[in-house]
């Protein structure tokens, strides 16, 4: 599939600072623009979030104080349906972070054929230093805050970093009280009990795995004791690793927060999983040698899988990578000045904006299930899920193949094309 450019692109000022994962992000969005032939006016239009909103929150602390919290909302763009985005809480994030994640789930969303736009939401805080009841009021309070933007017809929240499917349960009631009637598709990530779907906890793990496998096949690899390094060991990281386990790989490193553990013989991950599950990290955990997160990047391999945080992977380290395949499934975790060092190295890529993209189709099915009332087998939910990878997979493959591109700008291209397309269908209300 060979999408024709359809107009004059006017190339835009250069990026000035690519450690920003916005400017990093536009960086790709660039190069893809570029060979769309994008108008001045739909490449203003698609770089430009539909809203960003700022909210303070004060809450009462356990202590009696009062203590206020920044939380963000963007809304990246809603050309295809209604805006679709996690929400993470940490310390350090910033807007310019949240804008960047917020047009990754855009472009996400249009890869995987999804009716939604994207988003993504934020709160400024440590989570490890509040109590339970100091992070529900929290998160409360940011819903109420946002009452008027969110909707399951307007922005769908879903769980992020530090976010799980009890931050979802009360941005549910909460949303539900203001609303006077129980609203389950305001938010996707819930307690099965809550109208959640089978296999979202899974989702992003697994369509890693089915993009591995995709990859693997056309890198003429086999699964069978492929040697695998997965940085980050929470929800899509140590799913990965499990899966990938399950498949016959061999998984000779792991990480968290903690560190880093290697075992050229293979880790088992069923034990690995167990101590965590007792211990809450990998700290202590015998069967490897002890690295750092950074050494850990560059052991040699045949599949990496970045699973932690964004920009772990640069021009520099990119250049002593010993690995054939890097899967992303972590948001943004290769900066863009990696990309070029990348692809003389004949490393392929399978970019975050397709390889995590599993997270958000069951996010998907999950608010479909909602609005009908009807829920699914989890056999059904995993069998639509990888039908869905598998031909997003292919179908950027085949377009980085037409123009000779890395996977990630073949993504871009896809992505960027269907949202510009609906865009001049729609037209321009004013």
């Amino acid at each position: 599939m060979i999408i024709q450019p359809t107009a004059i692109y006017k190339e835009p000022a250069p990026i000035k600072d690519l450690d920003n994962p916005f400017e990093s992000m536009m960086e790709r969005f660039n190069v893809a623009a570029e060979i769309l032939n994008l108008e001045d006016g739909i490449y203003e239009y698609l770089k430009t979030p539909v809203k960003q909103v700022i909210v303070s929150i004060p809450i009462q602390m356990d202590d009696g104080r009062i203590e206020v919290f920044e939380g963000y909302r963007v809304v990246h763009n809603d050309t295809l349906g209604p805006s679709k985005g996690g929400i993470r809480y940490a310390p350090d994030v910033s807007i310019d972070e949240v804008k960047a994640l917020a047009a990754w789930m855009t472009w996400k969303c249009a890869i995987l054929n999804l009716p939604f736009g994207g988003a993504k939401g934020a709160v400024k805080c440590d989570p490890s230093k509040l109590s339970k009841v100091e992070i529900e009021k929290i998160t409360r309070r940011y819903t109420a805050n946002l009452i008027s933007v969110f909707g399951p017809d307007k922005d769908i929240p879903a769980p992020d970093m530090n976010t799980n499917e009890q931050t979802m349960a009360w941005i549910m009631d909460t949303y539900s009280m203001h609303a006077q009637r129980t609203e389950t598709a305001v938010v996707t990530g819930k307690p099965l009990i809550l109208g959640g779907s089978m296999g979202r906890k899974e989702a992003t793990g697994r369509g890693v795995m089915i993009c591995t496998l995709g990859a693997m096949e056309k890198l003429g690899m086999s699964a069978a004791n492929a040697r695998v390094v997965v940085q980050g060991f929470g929800n899509v990281g140590s799913i990965s690793a499990k899966l990938l386990y399950e498949q016959g790989c061999k998984i000779v490193a792991i990480s968290d927060v903690s560190g880093g553990l290697y075992n050229p013989n293979g880790i088992n991950i069923m034990h690995a999983l167990d101590y965590v599950q007792k211990n809450k990290a990998l700290e202590g955990y015998p069967e490897g040698d002890r690295i750092t997160n950074e050494e850990l990047l560059e052991l040699p391999c045949d599949v990496l899988v970045p699973a932690a945080k964004e920009d772990q992977i640069n021009a520099e380290n990119a250049a002593r990578l010993k690995c054939k395949l890097i899967v992303e499934g972590a948001n943004g975790p290769t900066l863009a000045d990696a990309d070029p060092v990348l692809r003389d190295r004949k490393i392929m890529v399978v970019p975050d904006i397709l390889a995590n993209a599993g997270g958000v189709t069951v996010s998907y099915f999950e608010w479909v299930q909602d609005r009908q009332g009807y829920f699914w087998s989890l056999e059904r939910v995993n069998r639509r899920l990888e039908r869905a990878m598998r031909n997003s997979f292919e179908a950027v493959y085949e377009i980085a193949q037409a123009y000779k591109q890395t996977l990630r700008i073949g993504a871009y291209v896809l992505a960027i094309d269907k949202v510009a397309k609906t865009l001049k269908l729609r037209g321009i209300y004013a």
